[in-house]
């Protein structure tokens, strides 16, 4: 049904190539009342003080697929400074291209001034020395904004006022076809912003597109540039695409498009060995089911799936040491990985502590007397270390046999729980004696001056 709509759309549109082509509400069906209160706010507010505004990008692409979009944005020819002006709740942001963020309530609607291409972009006086773009804060009008933009299904205009899609890139056409397709030189697109390698990652898993050839021709030789991105930017980047739902399918594509190097290290090796390549594609497969059943998802717990296996080759070497102690040894790993991956990602310290904690819980696992299962059951993070030994268990690390006693462990009464505890097996440790007082007392009172 929605082929058939977009295939209507498309024949009955404008057929000027690169000319705008303006679908009226009858051929697309999308009314003002799938836009939520907020985006209706800002348009509406905009078009009343006299300038032009569109819910524009991911959120039309959306609805034209029969989708709910995440998110709304906001295009206009107003500056940031006019759309400051308009809404008390909102706020400019950014330094290469100043957006707006207006806020109701919960929800923040991202409002960014049409662009233009610049004075110094095409001689690279405006550029790094790999062609990134440093400064962007030349304002145009809708269509100069639409060339700007990254993809052409990106590149999709709605007007609530008269429900009419504007559409000057054949976005509506590469919906239709299912193809990611870039707008521009595909090189000089991707060296102006490297980051936009891995939107196309993230787009063509999350659709289901296959991304056009003269598109993904340049991206091998260019992925090398993701270094020069900030590691902020790059590790927000990373989160969308593994929350989105579909990060089994882009995990892989990033593997086949040869920019997992350096993003999550060693991720290559990892999906080649038959043990690692299963714990990750069921954390991974966990993570998309629990995203599509809108279900919360810990960025902490995802990490420390995917780090999972560089941390076990820490920790064996670091127990070959002479000496070396279990505990220890693994503190030792889970530090050497995490400052290894600071270095590209930047992951907040935030979720340093949540990986650190479930990975510290997996040797206590494995003590299963005393009062050590008590204490590991009252852990305030017991439950993403269980669910953490789960995925252990399913990919063949450790034996099922313990993670089905720790499941029983769980629902029994204290009575049997006791019952289930295993035998010490560990040495004791050799209690050191205390001196007695009366030996204290016997002892001589030794004189500074002697």
């Amino acid at each position: 049904m929605i082929r058939k709509l977009i295939s209507r759309v498309f024949k009955k549109g404008n057929k000027a190539s690169g000319a705008t082509r303006i679908i009226p509400f009858k051929e697309h069906g999308i009314s003002r009342d799938r836009i939520t209160p907020c985006a209706l706010k800002v348009t509406d507010g905009l078009q009343h003080a006299g300038f032009t505004a569109f819910v524009v990008g991911g959120a039309v692409r959306d609805l034209m697929m029969g989708l709910t979009p995440k998110d709304f944005d906001v295009a206009t020819n107003a500056t940031p400074e006019d759309v400051r002006h308009l809404f008390r709740r909102s706020r400019i942001i950014g330094r290469r291209f100043r957006l707006v963020h207006v806020m109701c309530g919960i929800e923040t609607i991202e409002v960014s001034t049409f662009r233009a291409a610049q004075a110094g972009e095409q001689d690279g006086s405006n550029a790094d020395e790999n062609g990134r773009i440093l400064r962007d804060n030349v304002f145009g009008n809708q269509e100069e904004d639409a060339v700007r933009r990254d993809f052409t299904i990106n590149a999709l205009y709605y007007n609530p006022a008269t429900q009419e899609i504007w559409d000057t890139q054949n976005g509506v056409r590469d919906i239709k076809h299912k193809t990611l397709r870039i707008i521009g030189d595909p090189e000089q697109r991707f060296r102006e912003d490297p980051v936009r390698m891995l939107r196309a990652v993230r787009f063509a898993a999350k659709l289901d597109f296959h991304i056009e050839e003269r598109t993904r021709a340049p991206v091998a030789s260019l992925a090398s540039l993701l270094e020069n991105v900030p590691e902020s930017r790059l590790f927000d980047e990373m989160l969308k695409l593994l929350l989105s739902g579909h990060a089994l399918r882009a995990v892989h594509q990033l593997r086949a498009e040869g920019l997992h190097h350096g993003l999550l290290p060693l991720l290559d090796v990892i999906l080649e060995q038959p043990m690692g390549e299963r714990f990750i594609t069921l954390a991974l497969k966990s993570t998309d089911e629990r995203v599509k059943q809108g279900k919360p998802v810990s960025p902490g717990f995802l990490f420390a799936t995917l780090l999972w296996h560089e941390v076990l080759v820490a920790w064996k070497a670091h127990q070959a040491a002479p000496d070396a102690k279990l505990l220890p040894a693994l503190q030792m790993a889970m530090d050497e990985v995490i400052y290894a991956q600071q270095k590209r990602l930047a992951i907040p310290r935030r979720f340093d502590a949540n990986m650190n904690e479930i990975w510290g819980m997996q040797p206590r696992f494995e003590q299963r007397s005393g009062a050590r299962p008590f204490r590991l059951l009252a852990h305030p993070r017991f439950r993403a270390g269980y669910d953490f030994l789960m995925l252990r268990c399913e990919s063949g690390e450790v034996p099922m046999e313990l993670g089905k006693w720790w499941e029983k462990f769980q629902s029994v009464s204290e009575q049997e729980k006791s019952d289930m505890l295993i035998a010490d097996t560990l040495p004791k440790k050799r209690r050191r004696r205390r001196k007695s007082s009366k030996a204290t007392d016997a002892a001589p009172v030794q004189n500074d001056q002697d």
